[in-house]
């Protein structure tokens, strides 16, 4: 089929409503037209009949290939496989750690180190005995733990940690120095970072563990029960008044606990309130003079194998005896393995904290013990 010779002659510069010559509308509109049918029409063709007039096209002058193939082309919408760059970094695989890390892990470890006990008892719950390759010297729970490699717990060996050869180690933020963790990292061992700030903190820790390892349903299972204990404890001493409570961590100085730690938490959800509630840090100094101002009800003290406030710093409470906690002997002693260690035991310590602030009350035992 030949095109019509007029069709082409008689077509001018088009104007704009100004008058003024339009540059991008120079091709005439019948033209276009009869194009658009030919494609249209052509169906498996079009390809080349396209390559074919729009050679026609240019070699008389009238008009230009690119706008001839951007009329038979319809535009690609956009935002649907371009101009979305931050899909390129999200995959299923890509995990973020409390420090804010982006971390690719592309299968499950096989071989893991954990830096500390809480992490190695959220290893353990989830069922990674074979997995675990290398745990601190401070790690004694469960039984399990004390048959592992150990490495060194404030301070790590950096040839010690590879001599394990792990494919990733879970550590805790405050502990492992930035230049171990970037040694890690060009050796591509993936450090995966854990800061618990409250306790929903602990319970997300053991998820995102869960799916790192491929145990999405062991994890779900394990802070499944844990949200039923917290929500018992929470029920049983609903109708209890608030006691004012004191955490003491250490004794010379007085460190206690305020926001921004998970034990400053724990105190509201078993029925006290924390005397440091306005502290400025999350474990912060406290005088004399504001324990005394601030009257404490309950004084707690965790005691453990590993960290304990001994009993002579105990007794020197007694020459306080303004305070009602020393009036009504409501110095409380805890397990400092359940309530300091951010992990899955974390709902044991709430129960024994719950009793000790509020010994009224018959608290029951709860769902089934923890893996």
């Amino acid at each position: 089929m030949t095109l019509p010779r007029r069709t082409f002659r008689t077509c001018r510069p088009s104007r704009s409503s100004s008058g003024v010559l339009d540059a991008e509308r120079t091709v005439c509109s019948p033209a276009k037209a009869v194009a658009q049918r030919l494609f249209g029409q052509a169906g498996v063709f079009r390809s080349c009949l396209l390559f074919g007039l729009c050679l026609v096209l240019f070699v008389f002058g009238v008009v230009d290939v690119q706008e001839a193939e951007s009329a038979m082309m319809p535009r690609r919408q956009q935002g649907i496989l371009t101009g979305m760059p931050f899909m390129a970094n999200i995959t299923p695989r890509t995990f973020v750690d409390d420090a804010g890390r982006k971390l690719y892990i592309a299968k499950a470890p096989s071989r893991v180190v954990s830096l500390a006990p809480s992490i190695t008892e959220m290893l353990f719950a989830l069922g990674l005995d074979e997995q675990i390759v290398g745990v601190t010297e401070l790690c004694d729970f469960p039984a399990a733990a004390l048959s592992k490699p150990k490495v060194g717990y404030a301070r790590h060996n950096l040839e010690a940690l590879i001599a394990l050869r792990p494919d990733m180690i879970v550590a805790p933020q405050e502990f492992l120095r930035s230049d171990v963790v970037a040694k890690l990292e060009e050796l591509k061992i993936p450090v995966f970072l854990m800061d618990a700030k409250t306790v929903d903190d602990i319970l997300m820790q053991i998820q995102s563990l869960g799916k790192i390892f491929n145990k999405t349903k062991v994890s779900d299972e394990v802070t499944g029960r844990m949200r039923e204990r917290i929500a018992a404890v929470a029920k049983q001493i609903a109708a209890s008044n608030k006691k004012r409570v004191l955490y003491v961590l250490n004794s010379h100085p007085l460190i206690t606990v305020g926001p921004g730690s998970y034990i400053h938490q724990m105190i509201g959800l078993a029925g006290g309130i924390n005397v440091a509630h306005g502290a400025a840090s999350p474990y912060p100094t406290l005088s004399i003079e504001t324990v005394l101002q601030e009257d404490p009800e309950v004084i707690i003290f965790p005691v453990g194998p590993v960290e304990s406030v001994p009993k002579s710093e105990q007794n020197e409470w007694n020459r306080w005896s303004s305070l009602s906690a020393v009036r009504h002997r409501q110095l409380r002693e805890v397990s400092s393995d359940a309530l300091n260690r951010p992990g899955p035991r974390v709902v044991e310590g709430l129960e024994l904290l719950a009793r000790a602030i509020h010994p009224e009350v018959s608290l029951s035992d709860n769902a089934a013990p923890l893996p």
